[in-house]
C-alpha cells in the first residue's frame, strides 16, 4: 500500500507534500505531482500537509478517485526507484500518464 496524489492536484502542484516528504518520493510531472510507490514508506506525512485534500492513502482513496492509483502505477511502472526526486528532476512522459 502507499499514499496517492489525485486529481485535486493537476495543475494545481501546491508543493507543501514535497517539503514533508522524509523520503523525497513525491515527483513533479507535466500537470500534478505523483508519489513513487516504490519509494513511499507510508509514513503519512504528505497527506497531513496537503491544504487541498488531494492525498490518500490507496486503502482510502474515494471511488471516483480509483483511477489516480492506475495513472500513479502506469507513471513508475517502468521506471521503478528513482533515487529522490530532488535528484532525479521533472518525470518524462509515459504513456501520456506523466502529463
Amino acid at each position: 500500500m502507499t499514499y496517492v496524489i489525485t486529481d485535486a492536484c493537476v495543475d494545481l502542484m501546491d508543493r507543501s507534500c514535497v517539503r514533508e516528504c522524509p523520503v523525497d518520493c513525491i515527483y513533479e510531472g507535466e500537470r500534478q505531482l505523483f508519489i513513487n510507490p516504490n519509494e513511499c514508506v507510508d509514513c503519512g506525512a504528505c497527506e497531513s500537509a496537503c491544504p487541498h485534500d488531494a492525498i490518500f492513502h490507496e486503502a482510502d482513496l474515494p471511488d471516483e478517485q480509483v483511477s489516480a492509483t492506475e495513472r500513479q502505477e502506469k507513471v513508475f511502472v517502468d521506471l521503478g526507484r528513482l533515487g529522490g526526486a530532488r535528484k532525479f528532476g521533472k518525470l518524462p512522459l509515459v504513456n501520456g500518464a506523466g502529463e
